[in-house]
């Protein structure tokens, strides 16, 4: 059974910063691209960052350029996502997704079939 497991949100004043964390489980995603979602209630999951499988490629929002990084460390099926400077917009449930497609990056929500559980990342002003 695949698992990708989220970690490290919380509460935050704007302007810190926090690091996500996504261990997965059950499978190796070392030759699959890998990223992260955010979604407030009553809206889209839509895409933050996503990384292809050797972490030489990386997509931003134009929302959280300059300010996230995303990275990768396939020994340990694992991506991160630093958060720097967050702001009220940022907050969040932030999810971790895997993808199926060999060696490619996919942008799209869809492009991903595997999905943790979510994070919440809340932003005080």
């Amino acid at each position: 059974q695949v698992q990708l497991v989220e970690s490290g949100g919380g509460l935050v004043q704007a302007g810190a910063s926090l690091r996500l964390s996504c261990v997965a489980t059950g499978r190796s995603f070392s030759s699959n691209g890998m990223g992260w979602f955010r979604q407030v209630r009553g809206q889209e999951r839509l895409l933050v960052a996503v990384i292809s499988w050797n972490g030489a490629v990386t997509h931003y929002s134009d929302s959280v350029k300059g300010r996230f990084t995303i990275s990768r460390d396939n020994a340990n099926n694992t991506i991160y996502l630093q958060m720097n400077n967050l702001q009220p917009d940022d907050a969040a449930t932030y999810y971790c997704a895997g993808s199926d497609l060999y060696k490619q990056l996919g942008r799209l929500r869809t492009t991903y079939k595997y999905w943790g559980q979510g994070t919440q990342v809340t932003v005080s002003s």
